[in-house]
Parts: structure tokens; sequence; C-alpha cells
């Protein structure tokens, strides 16, 4: 009963006064860009992207144009790929963006002593690998979107 250890510890802690805020993950929410791409972090909403001064204005007009007409401006780009089908109107316009994903995947690391361990190992996928995951299977796997990767080129060649 593991769980029930766990669940006893966090009550413990709660009683000695160490109650803490819950983690909020800002460290995915970023924006660098180089000569070829541009990388996303994945905890960014689609309307916080649309109220960000450094975000490239086609980007936004894609945003604004495509994107927003089946999802909601509070959708983090994170659980848009996350659930994202390849039927739906948001995949077709990624696919013409030429987008990938930095994804973080659990698998079993064998340690030097024997042991097998779970980590997350980090992983660059397409679209089309993503989105042809059954959810199921990203659960089982515990995959976490990280961060969004945008081809310039293709966004250059975009029309809106």
């Amino acid at each position: 009963m593991p769980f029930q250890s766990l669940k006893k510890k966090i009550s413990d802690i709660r009683e000695k006064g160490g109650d803490r805020k819950p983690a909020v993950y800002e460290d995915f929410k970023y924006m660098l860009q180089d000569v070829n791409r541009i990388y996303i972090g994945a905890k960014y909403t689609y309307r916080e992207l649309m109220e960000n001064p450094e975000m490239a204005f086609k980007f936004k007009s894609v945003i604004e144009h495509y994107l927003l007409k089946e999802t909601d401006p509070d959708t983090s780009i994170e659980s848009d790929f996350y659930y994202m089908k390849p039927e739906s109107f948001s995949y077709r316009t990624y696919e013409q963006l030429r987008v990938k994903c930095k994804i973080s995947i659990l698998t079993d690391k064998r340690g030097k002593n024997g042991k097998t361990e779970r980590v997350y190992r980090e992983q660059t996928v397409s679209l089309k690998e993503l989105a042809a995951m059954p959810l199921a299977q990203k659960k089982k796997d515990g995959i976490v979107v990280q961060e969004l990767i945008l081809s310039k080129l293709a966004l250059v060649s975009f029309v809106v």
C-alpha cells in the first residue's frame, strides 16, 4: 500500500504546519527564436500568446483566424496538443506550419545497482506522431508536452 503511506506522510506534514501552495509551472512559459525556428513553452494559453507583444504577428494572425475557431482562448498549448485528433481543424493548421513538439515521456532506466527506475526522457516528435497516439497510451506513458517548435519558413509561407 505505497499510496496509503504517501497519504499519511502528506497529512503528517500538513499537521506540522508545512502547508504549501500548489506548484505553478512557469518554467514552460517562454518564447525563444533562432534563425530557423520559434520555440514556445507549452504552458502558454492562446489568450496569453495573443497578448504577448514579443509573439510574431503572423502566428497571432494564425491563432486568431484559424485556431480559435474550434479552440477556447484559455486552452493551453499543452492540452490542445495532448488531446488533438488527426481529423481536427487545429491539426490541419499546425500540419501546414510543420510543427514539432518536445515531449517528456516516462521510461524505464536501469541503474548501476541493477534496479530499474522510471525517469522522464525528452524527445522531439512530429505532430503526426503525437496525434496518432491514443489518449490511453499518452496517459500510460506519462507524456507531458513541453514545447511547440514552429518553423519560420512555414510560418512565412502560410497564407492567412
